[in-house]
């Protein structure tokens, strides 16, 4: 079928906007300048909204207020510091492994899911001391791009005004989602910019042209950020479902345009597999995220988060912003707009609406997850839709009746979004601002004639949209600032920068670890500081690295999606850490703390009890196991008295402890008593509870809660000279503890041990970026143990034999010298990266036949030209 040109297209359309139908009409290419010129004017106004509503805030980098709040603060800003730190040689490990946190941890599933914003690469062009303006930098210039391209997706999806749609595009790229949720996680910013270009990717799509930039538009979205991909390849699948239906050519040709869609989908994902294989196991293999019960949303609560300005959780962040509120309430009365036009962009934007509020769409949405803490990130493909819906009412130059019945719609919306408590001061001032909008639209018609009159209403529409947007960013900034929840954390200061200092001063690795200890900078405190500690929170924290970890003795937060250090010496040799931070009163609020420690890779002899041949009864027997020695004393833990003054059951229940009621106001408490050795230091094992412990003269308060939150050992102090140890526990809940909770630690016995290991272990260890060797003397017999938690991937190989997947201790890796050995080696293999580079290098193979073969099919014509010329 002959398609017209888009010129005489867009002169059609000029002459009668409703002619032939939205999906026809194309921007003329002669227009490229002007589309280049708004589409930058978009990203500035974008940009520059943004940062007037920080430097009003007093938000970094315009003032004293941290902005890195939640997730930000805790993963993010720390990962691009390992990100830097990596770019610059300036750390143990690599792409593919991270000795920093978790006491080793697979590291590529990170690297693809939170660092491929390609904006994120620009932190090595900073100084370490400046790391929190890079980051910053990864959201400005993602909005930026992203109202740029919204710009040039929108002047393919009809032609109009390049102002008008870049003015649109500034409400896509200051959306609510991208206030609340996007800005926090630079990953994800990379989904605003995915949206437009998989719009041009599929645009091309209609016009049987560009299928292998196409597919690399494909790849640069998935490879971006694969989760926002996923939302935003469903979104304008649909979209291109909705222009295809709305089309005029035959359907055989149709079901050709989709066909090229999909295969064009499938290979750009495809040569991104690395990205999905790899993060998709190491998924599989990662600790379990806590359940998640979807509640639904309130009708009133959803239809207030159409306005912006505010705050407030329970419903999808929708808002594009006021004036494109209008023109989607305006749309279904636009008259010039044919009837099937209106009817399926609606109900592509109500089913899109609805499919944000049901479980089993919000399930496809999330890739078959409920999301943990917000079940609705996709909101940011709806944003996108109500975006394209107000720029196809806009560019048929809506009349002021149409313009009128649209308010009466917003005004509708607003009664009925009064009551939800969204509807804050900002949500109101702004939705009253929408009356500037409407004025201004309603003089642009009158004014349609007069191109100078016509100039000078846009740049006033310009600056309205401006300001409504920096007041959006300023408003929702401000409820957020106030929320204990969004606190922000300290990242990169002058404490930061002594710690940082101190450790990398202390640098022993890989003969032992310089740890960074419970300080709490952040949750991942190792790739802030630069050391090697057991604090690490992803989503990819491998289930056998929790587990192991906390079975010896430390604490997780998340049901073990976030471990924690050790607090005693017995895990903090065991781990091999000869140089750690602790809490302590002063300028920087810590104080580094020296141990001896034995080496990371230790020798335990022959027959050592390893994991699966013997049960620990108490974590205090499991520590000694994987130490190989006794260190400790676990006496009687006696019960006195009741948990309350009116008396409560003290009988131990078989298998889960002793039971201890909440405490009534003023309780006493449940008494407990011990005897151990005087001199030893007392430590207490109670991982669940949530109360207070008195002993000795100092109160601990503790939170645990199972499975979500576990306590580190306690240590309580040194036993006294009567060797009483007297443990007082109020509880604020009905819950159990073990039932021996109690150690007293031995520590000449301790530093015997670590003598020991020290003198029988390796001569040499050593570590590359995902490996780990050890020399020994020849002829070494025993086990050797190498202190890093036994992920899969783990191959070792003794005096260069066949490599094989490590055995356990205390879920450590531990690996059967034989006859006697002199070289252990071991090394990280990333479960799903062979399965993708191979899905990948077919992708390729497959992108570079299409490549040649048509680049073949049209060399042959010209070839043939040529020769009837000459």
């Amino acid at each position: 079928m002959q398609m017209p040109s888009p010129d005489t297209v867009a002169r059609r359309h000029e002459a009668d906007p409703s002619a032939p139908d939205a999906t026809a009409v194309r921007e003329p290419r002669r227009n490229r300048r002007s589309q280049l010129v708004a589409s930058w004017f978009a990203a500035l106004v974008s940009m520059g909204a943004y940062c007037l509503a920080m430097a009003l805030q007093g938000t970094y980098p315009f003032g004293g207020r941290s902005r890195a709040v939640n997730d930000l603060g805790n993963q993010f800003v720390p990962f691009h510091a390992r990100l830097r730190d990596l770019m610059h040689g300036d750390t143990s490990g690599d792409l593919f492994f991270n000795w920093a946190s978790g006491f080793g941890t697979p590291f590529l599933a990170d690297f693809f899911t939170y660092l491929m914003n390609p904006f994120s690469w620009l932190v090595g062009l900073f100084p370490r001391d400046s790391l929190e303006f890079p980051v910053f930098l990864v959201t400005l210039f993602s909005v930026g791009l992203a109202a740029g391209l919204m710009t040039v997706f929108l002047g393919r999806l009809h032609a109009g005004s390049p102002w008008l749609r870049a003015l649109l595009s500034v409400g896509f790229a200051l959306s609510a989602w991208m206030i609340s949720d996007g800005f926090s996680d630079p990953m994800w910013m990379w989904g605003l910019v995915a949206f437009p270009l998989l719009g041009i990717a599929y645009d091309w799509c209609l016009d049987r042209r560009r299928w292998v930039l196409g597919a690399l538009l494909v790849t640069v979205c998935w490879a971006g950020n694969f989760y926002t991909a996923a939302m935003a390849t469903i979104a304008m699948a649909l979209v291109l479902l909705v222009r295809v239906l709305l089309d005029g050519r035959p359907a055989a040709e149709r079901v050709r345009v989709l066909a090229r869609g999909a295969s064009m989908t499938v290979t750009g994902v495809l040569l991104a597999a690395p990205v999905l294989t790899v993060s998709l196991k190491a998924s599989k293999l990662s600790q379990p995220a806590p359940e998640v019960v979807y509640k639904g949303s309130a009708v009133t609560d959803y239809v207030a988060h159409l306005f912006p300005g505010g705050l407030a959780a329970g419903a999808p962040r929708v808002s594009v912003g006021m004036l494109a509120l209008l023109l989607v309430a305006t749309y279904p009365f636009i008259g010039r707009v044919p009837l099937k036009e209106r009817f399926v962009w609606l109900g592509l934007t109500v089913a899109m609406a609805a499919s944000l509020v049901w479980q089993p769409t919000i399930l496809l949405w999330h890739g078959l997850a409920m999301p943990n803490g917000n079940p609705y990130r996709a909101s940011i493909a709806l944003t996108a839709v109500l975006v394209c819906v107000a720029w196809l009412a806009l560019a048929r130059r809506p009349r002021p009746k149409e313009l009128l019945r649209g308010a009466a719609v917003v005004l509708i919306l607003a009664a009925c979004a009064g009551g939800a408590k969204y509807m804050t001061r900002g949500p109101w001032i702004l939705a009253a601002g929408g009356l500037v909008f409407l004025a201004l639209l309603i003089a642009l018609h009158h004014h349609r004639a007069d191109r100078r009159v016509r100039a000078w209403l846009t740049a006033a529409l310009a600056g309205a949209v401006f300001l409504s947007s920096t007041y959006t960013v300023l408003s929702t900034t401000r409820l957020r600032d106030a929320h204990d929840w969004w606190k922000p954390k300290r990242t990169y200061d002058a404490a930061t920068r002594a710690a940082y200092d101190q450790l990398k001063a202390a640098d022993a690795w890989p003969a032992s670890r310089t740890e960074t200890g419970p300080n709490g900078f952040a949750a991942n405190d190792p790739m802030l500081l630069a050391g090697q500690g057991g604090r690490y929170y992803s989503s990819y924290l491998p289930a056998a690295t929790a587990e192991s970890l906390q079975g010896l003795g430390a604490g997780w937060f998340i049901q073990g999606r976030h471990t924690n250090s050790f607090n005693d010496p017995v895990g903090r040799a065991i781990m091999g850490v000869s140089s750690y931070l602790e809490r302590a009163p002063g300028p920087n609020g810590f104080v580094q703390r020296t141990a001896a420690a034995p080496p990371v890779v230790t020798l335990r002899p022959p027959g050592a009890p390893l994991d699966g041949t013997t049960r620990d009864a108490t974590v205090f027997a499991r520590q000694e196991r994987v130490l190989g020695a006794k260190v400790y004393e676990v006496p009687a833990f006696v019960r006195a008295g009741a948990i309350t003054a009116g008396g409560a059951d003290t009988a131990l229940v078989t298998g889960r402890g002793w039971p201890l009621k909440a405490d009534r106001p003023r309780g006493a408490g449940a008494t407990f008593t011990a005897v151990c050795t005087p001199g030893t230091e007392a430590y207490l094992h109670v991982p669940w509870l949530d109360g207070r412990i008195k002993a000795f003269g100092k109160t601990v308060k503790t939170a645990g809660k199972y499975p979500m939150t576990s306590i580190p050992l306690i240590p309580l102090g040194a036993v006294p000279a009567d060797g009483r140890v007297n443990v007082k526990i109020h509880s604020n809940r009905g819950q159990f503890i073990p039932r021996n909770p109690l150690g007293c630690l031995d520590r000449s016995a301790l530093e015997r041990t670590v003598r020991q290991l020290r003198t029988t272990g390796p001569e040499r260890v050593e570590a590359t970026g995902h490996g780990i060797s050890a020399t020994f003397a020849p002829g070494t017999k025993g086990t050797a143990i190498v202190s890093v938690p036994a992920a899969t991937g783990w191959r070792c190989s003794v005096d260069g034999g066949q490599a094989r997947a490590p055995r356990t201790l205390g879920g450590l890796m531990a690996v059967d010298l034989g006859d006697g050995a002199s070289r252990l080696s071991c090394s990280f293999h990333t479960p799903g990266l062979r399965l993708g580079l191979a899905a990948s290098g077919a992708a390729a193979a497959l992108l570079l036949a299409v490549a040649v073969g048509h680049a073949l099919r049209t060399r042959t014509p010209r070839s043939m030209s040529r020769s009837r010329r000459s």
